[in-house]
């Protein structure tokens, strides 16, 4: 049986989903386990790396939103209310909390402390210690995070073949 599905506005939206998945995964994987520890392994000035990869953050962030939205209007427009009983549909939400939880909470709470010490480093400041353990619960959000776009991305198939 061929996986190859005619051309119409479904297996277009199909392979957007697809491309998508693959930019949120990969963008995520690729910035928070390659480029910045090359950041912070390279860059002597652990502020400048620190705030280069906020920002890849933040536009991975933003990017993993966009996706969920769409991946949910896709999802629940082809299946209908049955999607809510669906696994990856429920992946997909657990990975928009992860990215909402790290971006709106812990992330704002990170930069409005770098906010506090100005021109100082944070790690020099009395703020360390809770920059630290806010450091901490945002990377154990993003392996959770990390771990269900594995699924997701197995997932994948599953959605241009339910055509």
């Amino acid at each position: 049986m061929s996986e190859r599905c005619p051309v119409s506005t479904s297996c277009l939206a199909s392979a957007v989903a697809r491309v998508l998945i693959t930019l949120w995964v990969g963008g995520m994987w690729a910035v928070g386990y390659l480029a910045a520890p090359v950041l912070f392994a390279m860059l002597d000035d652990r502020m400048l790396a620190g705030n280069i990869a906020g920002r890849l953050f933040t536009v991975i962030a933003w990017t993993g939103m966009g996706t969920a939205v769409y991946l949910l209007a896709f999802m629940a427009a082809r299946w209908g209310r049955a999607v809510l009983r669906d696994k990856l549909f429920g992946v997909i939400v657990a990975m928009l909390a992860c990215v909402m939880v790290g971006y709106f909470g812990i992330q704002a709470e990170m930069v409005a402390l770098k906010a506090g010490v100005g021109s100082m480093d944070v790690m020099e400041s009395a703020a360390r210690d809770k920059f630290t353990i806010l450091h901490g619960v945002s990377s154990a959000i993003y392996l959770a995070q990390s771990v269900l776009g594995v699924w997701l991305v197995v997932g994948a198939r599953r959605l241009a073949l339910a055509v």
